[in-house]
């Protein structure tokens, strides 16, 4: 599936802001059998003086801002081509879950793909005995990993209701579980600290998500917003794997990927330091169009 992808994003300052410098994350990856970006262009307004783009430690693209004149508005626009290529549907090979561990441990080397990087507590995914007994609740014996991730996932969709006014990008995942409500990221960050408790490696994953209008109504432009899932290591046969719990769903041809992380912390598609004597508003909107419909 092919896409043209528009991100708007901006700031308004409600005093002057000197020496304001941010770093984006919001361009979609290349991903070798899995998403092709065909062109991908950012226009950020007012030009900053100092720009810069690299790969992070865990091969998202970053662009580096530096603003040296006072800035009393700030915004940015991504437009890029995608094609989301449909992964093969695959056998069940993961190992058991009391098998897994072996399989971790038997993974040489410590690059970005490494399992060994989302097992522990992360910054945003903290242990919580209440998360970790539930996910062992939901598990049968002798299941595989694959298994797990997707009773889990089932689970979870099932425990927590979608409620985009219940948190905010601060929720710790434990208050967001037993509130029983939140948004993707909570769904995401929750079902993280699940499958951690198991033993099976998860990490955060940030992008698009495609959204199909009711029947016989328009897509709005600008109706779409990022999105967030999981993605899961499940042996040294399988690998990583992606789902997504707040749509209770594999992950297919409708999620365009940005960045990859253990948490939000490592993928926040905004981060920057601002001194400001007044207050700031934010906007964005994001429109997903395919073009292969």
């Amino acid at each position: 599936m092919r896409y043209d992808l528009t991100l708007e994003i901006g700031y308004d300052y409600g005093a002057p802001a000197p020496a304001l410098r941010t770093v984006l994350r919001v361009m979609p990856r290349q991903l070798a059998g899995e998403q092709n970006v065909e062109a991908a262009h950012l226009q950020v307004t007012p030009e900053p003086e100092e720009i810069a783009h690299r790969a992070d430690f865990f091969g998202n693209p970053v662009t580096d801002m530096g603003f040296q004149v006072p800035v009393t508005a700030l915004s940015a626009r991504i437009t890029a081509r995608v094609e989301r290529l449909s992964r093969p549907l695959q056998l069940d090979l993961s190992p058991g879950l009391s098998g897994l561990a072996a399989e971790v441990a038997g993974h040489r080397g410590l690059t970005a793909d490494a399992p060994h990087h989302f097992l522990a507590d992360s910054p945003r995914v903290p242990s919580d005995d209440a998360i970790e007994r539930f996910t062992r609740d939901s598990l049968d014996p002798g299941m595989t990993a694959l298994g797990a991730v997707r009773a889990v996932g089932h689970a979870l969709n099932a425990h927590m209701r979608f409620d985009a006014g219940a948190t905010d990008v601060n929720t710790p995942p434990p208050e967001a579980f037993a509130a029983g409500h939140g948004v993707c990221q909570d769904f995401t960050h929750v079902m993280i600290a699940g499958l951690r408790a198991v033993g099976v490696p998860a990490g955060y994953v940030s992008g698009f998500l495609r959204t199909t209008p009711p029947p016989g109504q328009k897509r709005l432009q600008g109706a779409d917003a990022m999105h967030a899932w999981v993605r899961a290591w499940c042996g040294a046969e399988l690998g990583w794997i992606e789902y997504d719990p707040t749509n209770d769903l594999m992950v297919g041809t409708d999620h365009i990927v940005v960045a990859v992380g253990r948490d939000y912390s490592d993928v926040a598609p905004v981060r920057g330091a601002v001194r400001l004597s007044g207050g700031q508003a934010s906007r964005h909107s994001v429109d997903l169009v395919p073009l292969d419909a």
